[in-house]
């Protein structure tokens, strides 16, 4: 089975990448050497994945299961570039798949026994979906509502009864013999205990008639306890041979199994993950890794948020641990040091040794230069002592998550790269998906006062972004509620209730065929502010270009959408500075 292609079969023979950034690193410690590794993510390999992307878009069988896709792209032992391209799991049921990398070893030596006991787990499934689906729940549900709706009626009756007689009481205490009173009041007392043994009565019935019904339910709940637990043991009994049973080998030629890989266990699924096959499959093939990317495919996975066509990195669970072992061999990646950039003559012409005339024009400093880069790391647009301004690339976060696949950022590169960089706060956020101006700040107090013009909405911002269809009106201003549903993570939406004001000048700069290109300025700033502007019909009513959470349905390899301009006062220099990058779109 043929599973090596040709660059042609993704991009154009004459196709040329205009940078060779790095937007992600696949990376872990070599196991024997403690050496850090890391094979990057690629302006090639991305614009290969795309290639990738119109064969998927253009199958059907592609978009039925969500999932995620990867390529590596691999120097043949004759120097030849080559693309190995895999899915995660199964692809409509089935392991090996014509074109694809198969699956690592190991799945065959325990077949038989897969699929016994997946046959048991469907077995145990199907009694589950039964049992969920027990008709007495809804009976009891609805004679519960019923017994329910009479004890209230007559909870209201008695009430109005009870009501009368306090005041029936109070009428003859005056009025009555005391004889005549006595027997008066136990009528009124008797009234009250019929009306008593009338609730009990009721209550005895619905115990009767709920009673059986909540010991079927719950011998039934019971059952679904044992099966869950059956359930668990039995795919926990499968991960273990089977994990026992893959080996993985890398780069160094050396093999192990998943279960001396990961010990402790590890979650359903490990090894069956795109960055695992296509590692394992160069490895085992004297194949040199160049470059990987890795990306969702079809509908998101209850629970999830990915979208369709995004870049995604290592998973935490599955691959993240796997990746030291599987990228030894490789030589490892060196970090530049702090020296290479602070006494560059070229920052240094650029940055601090500029003409006082170009440097300050009414009290303003203008930084309007191509960007520095460390190495191909972050661009820095600008720097001194008390903060830095850099140029985030697209697809790279603006400080890191919470979880191990989101901790490559700005911030965390910085901080590694920098001799003072464990000080370094980001100032503001970019959305990942957005390119442009951040900044940082060296010292608290910087940040601080940073932070305060921020807020106080005493910073200029323009952003640059192609919009996926055409805008009628030329400028204008929109303003809407906007809030961050918690169970629709991370996206924004127009809310009237319960929404925060938001605020934003727009002006066309110019149509360029179907799209138009639009200047921003943001008043405040919202999360996906400008994004929800652009896509909300009560805002321009087109998306942004690759905006595919808010519905832009238009291949692209990127979000287009820039931070172009930032314009604040330096809280030292006491000087108002103007950064600009130029767009990249």
């Amino acid at each position: 089975m043929e599973v090596l292609h040709t660059l042609s079969d993704f991009i154009d023979s004459d196709f040329a990448v205009s940078d060779s950034s790095c937007s992600y690193y696949y990376e872990g410690r070599c196991l024997e050497s403690g050496a850090r590794l890391k094979l990057p993510r690629t302006s090639m390999s991305e614009a290969i994945t795309h290639g990738l992307m119109q064969y998927l878009i253009n199958n059907d069988c592609y978009s039925r299961e969500g999932k995620m896709y990867g390529i590596l792209l691999v120097e043949l032992p004759n120097g030849e570039q080559r693309v190995l391209k895999a899915f995660s799991g199964l692809l409509n049921g089935c392991s090996v798949v014509e074109g694809w990398v198969p699956p690592i070893p190991g799945r065959d030596e325990v077949a038989l026994e897969e699929a016994r006991t997946l046959a048991q787990l469907d077995a145990l499934k199907q009694e589950l979906l039964t049992l969920k689906q027990l008709s007495e729940r809804q009976e009891y549900q609805t004679l519960f509502d019923e017994f329910e709706q009479q004890l209230q009626v007559m909870s209201d009756r008695h009430r109005h009864c009870k009501h009368q007689r306090q005041e029936k009481r109070q009428q003859i205490c005056n009025t009555l013999t005391p004889e005549a009173l006595t027997i008066a009041l136990e009528q009124l007392d008797e009234e009250s205990r019929q009306q008593g043994i009338e609730r009990r009565q009721l209550k005895r019935q619905q115990n009767a008639v709920l009673q059986p019904l909540q010991e079927l339910i719950a011998a039934t709940d019971a059952r679904i306890s044992e099966l869950k637990q059956q359930r668990k043991a039995l795919s926990r009994q499968l991960q273990a041979q089977m994990h026992a049973s893959y080996s993985l080998t890398n780069f160094s030629g050396r093999s192990r199994s998943l279960q001396e890989l990961m010990p402790g266990g590890s979650p359903t699924g490990t090894g069956d993950c795109c960055a695992p096959k296509l590692l394992h499959y160069a490895a085992t093939h004297n194949l040199k890794p160049l470059a990987m990317a890795e990306f969702w495919w079809g509908a998101s996975l209850v629970n999830q948020d990915k979208i369709q066509g995004e870049f995604y990195g290592a998973c935490a669970e599955r691959c993240q641990p796997l990746m030291g072992f599987l990228l030894s061999g490789l030589r490892p990646i060196s970090i530049p040091n702090r020296d290479f950039y602070t006494t560059s003559p070229l920052l240094l012409n650029t940055l601090t040794h500029l003409p006082s005339s170009n440097v300050f024009d009414s009290n303003e400093k203008r930084c309007n230069f191509p960007a520095f880069s460390i190495k191909g790391e972050i661009p820095i647009l600008y720097e001194d002592e008390w903060l830095i301004a850099v140029n985030k690339p697209a697809g790279l976060l603006s400080v890191s998550g919470r979880y191990r696949d989101r901790q490559d950022s700005v911030l965390s590169r910085l901080r590694h790269l920098l001799a003072d960089g464990m000080a370094l706060v980001s100032v503001h956020r970019l959305d990942q998906e957005t390119s442009g101006i951040l900044l940082l700040a060296r010292d608290r107090q910087t940040h601080r006062q940073l932070s305060q013009q921020f807020q106080q909405r005493q910073v200029h911002k323009v952003y640059e972004a192609i919009l996926s269809g055409a805008v009628t009106v030329e400028q204008g201003v929109i303003e809407l509620p906007l809030w961050g549903d918690p169970e629709n993570r991370p996206e924004q939406k127009v809310d009237w209730q319960q929404g925060k004001p938001s605020l934003t000048h727009f002006q066309v700069m110019a149509r360029e065929g179907d799209y138009t290109r639009v200047e921003f300025t943001p008043l405040t700033g919202r999360t996906h502010q400008l994004r929800v502007h652009a896509a909300d019909v009560r805002g321009l009513g087109v998306t942004i270009l690759g905006d595919r959470l808010y519905g832009c349905c238009a291949v692209s390899s990127r979000l287009h959408l820039h931070a172009r301009e930032l314009r604040f006062e330096h809280p030292q220099l006491e000087k108002t500075l103007h950064l600009q990058a130029i767009t990249p779109f």
